[in-house]
Formats: structure tokens, C-alpha cells, sequence
């Protein structure tokens, strides 16, 4: 069994009634090129699981709405409507590539689901996501968006912020006390670690520490999500430490100093670290 929408009361999306695939498609494929950079057909074929002839055809009309461009290569990369995109997915590319082995490793060393999320706006992006094994398990977020304030990474990076930029990141967003949140935000920044213990969706809980860059900020969130049946308090204890150290071997294997600077100028969302006093 394989925990994921449908469940009342869940902040997991689930499709439309009247889905159009080949929209879906299309939006995936652009959120691919600015979030990971140039691809192939055959590349765009795989990642959708459709004919490299339906990906040629919507490669081909994602150029002529200027979502990409294609590069002498024959390969595709984000057109001028996604600008910035080329420069941020440079960067995120290369912290994706060098954290897929290691979420691999914790997933297979936990039998727990890892992924690894960046802030968008009001929300978090899971750039990566790699199942665990076990039968009972939850299933892959990759590529999704949730609200940063349910979801165990988005707290560990919301607490980086000033509580200035935490006000206006989540003013709009209905179900947010910003009082409390930061209260919460201040406890994660002291502990080094955030939980959520069923806040998006009955029965899964999530643990999540900081991928911090060379500024001594986190730049990322490294999670591990589970059934909260598993989700004992002695348990997670020892798990945080193995995650901690995967998220110093992804800071240390994946950019140098300047492209850690490069990668919060490149759009990633951040501001300067709040103090406990500041934020309360």
C-alpha cells in the first residue's frame, strides 16, 4: 500500500475532474526545463512515459509560445518566457545530481521515503523524491508543490527567513497564524530540525534537516517521510543524525562556495536568517 491522495482533509493534490493530458504534459515539461535544464526528446519521452513523437510535438509548441528553445544540439532548454530559468536550473541541476545518491542511500539505509525540497513563494518544490522499499510506504512527491508551512522542509527553510519575509510569504495564505507559525519557526532554528507529524495528509509524518550553504544558511531541505505508525520518537533521534550527515556530504559534493552565493541570487527564495528574538 502506497500512501497518497484521496484522503480527506489532505493538502495533497489530486488531478481535476476534466483533466486535459496534453496540457498536464505540456506544464510538466516546462516546469522540467526551468527546474533541471536542457533535455532531448527521448529524455522528455521517458520522464512523461508518452511517444517521443508526442514529446516532439509538445517540445514544438512549447518553442513556439517561447517556453524553450532548442540548441543546436537538437536538445531543448527555457525559452525567453521562463526567464532566469537557464541560470537557476544550471545551479539546481548540479545540487539535484549530486543529492540523488545520497537520497538513495538514506532511503535504502531507512526504508523511508527521502526527497529533497527548495522554497517557492509561499510553498516547497520537491526537486527530488526516491521511495523506500517496504511494503507500506509513501510514495514519491516528485515534482509537487505544497504549503510550506505543513511540510516538514518548508519549516526548516521558512526558519531561515526574517519574520518580515515569513508575514509576507504567508499573508495569503489562509490557514496560517503568522504569530504562531513563527513561534513554531523559532523552536525549528534552535533544534536544527523540523517535523510534521500528519499535517498534510492523515497518516503520513515527514522529519527534515537543513542543506546549509556556504553562507551557514539553508539553501535546501533534505526529508524523510514515513507512515506514522513507524514515526517513534527514538527512532527518529538516530535517523536525524544519518540525515544530517547526507545533508553535509550533498553541501559538500554538490557546489563550491561561489555557486552556493549564485544559487540563492539565481531566484531561489531567501532572505536574511531571523534571530529567536526577531522572529518572535
Amino acid at each position: 500500500m502506497i500512501l497518497l491522495g484521496g484522503i480527506y482533509n489532505s493538502d495533497v493534490k489530486n488531478q481535476p475532474t476534466y483533466a486535459i493530458t496534453s496540457v498536464d504534459h505540456a506544464l510538466e515539461l516546462a516546469t522540467m526545463l526551468a527546474e533541471q535544464g536542457p533535455m532531448g526528446v527521448s529524455e522528455a519521452a521517458e520522464y512523461l512515459g508518452v511517444a517521443p513523437s508526442t514529446a516532439h510535438r509538445l517540445l514544438a509548441m512549447l518553442v513556439y509560445r517561447d517556453f524553450a528553445e532548442q540548441d543546436d544540439d537538437r536538445r531543448y532548454r527555457a525559452g525567453s518566457m521562463l526567464q532566469g530559468a537557464n541560470e537557476r536550473s544550471s545551479v539546481i541541476r548540479r545540487l539535484r545530481t549530486a543529492a540523488i545518491a545520497h537520497l538513495r542511500g538514506l532511503a535504502a539505509a531507512t526504508g523511508e521515503t527521502a526527497s529533497l525540497q527548495t522554497l517557492v513563494g509561499s510553498d516547497v518544490r520537491f526537486l527530488e523524491s526516491i521511495e523506500g522499499e517496504r511494503l507500506l510506504r509513501v510514495g514519491s512527491r516528485k515534482g509537487w508543490r505544497l504549503p510550506a508551512h505543513r511540510v516538514s522542509g518548508g519549516l526548516v527553510l521558512l526558519a531561515e527567513l526574517s519574520s518580515g519575509d515569513v508575514r509576507d510569504r504567508c499573508q495569503d495564505v489562509s490557514d496560517v497564524e503568522v504569530t504562531g507559525l513563527l513561534r513554531e519557526l523559532a523552536a525549528v532554528r534552535k533544534r536544527g530540525f523540523a517535523v510534521n507529524e500528519e499535517r498534510t495528509e492523515p497518516g503520513v509524518s515527514a522529519v527534515a534537516v537543513p542543506v546549509v550553504g556556504a553562507l551557514g544558511r539553508a539553501v535546501a531541505a533534505l526529508a524523510l517521510a514515513m507512515p506514522t505508525v513507524r514515526f517513534d520518537p527514538d527512532r527518529i533521534a538516530g535517523i536525524i543524525e544519518v540525515m544530517r550527515d547526507a545533508a553535509r556530504r550533498i553541501q559538500n559534493e554538490s557546489l563550491s562556495p561561489t555557486d552556493w552565493i549564485d544559487f540563492r541570487q539565481a531566484g531561489v527564495p531567501h532572505a536574511q536568517r531571523a534571530s529567536d528574538e526577531h522572529a518572535l
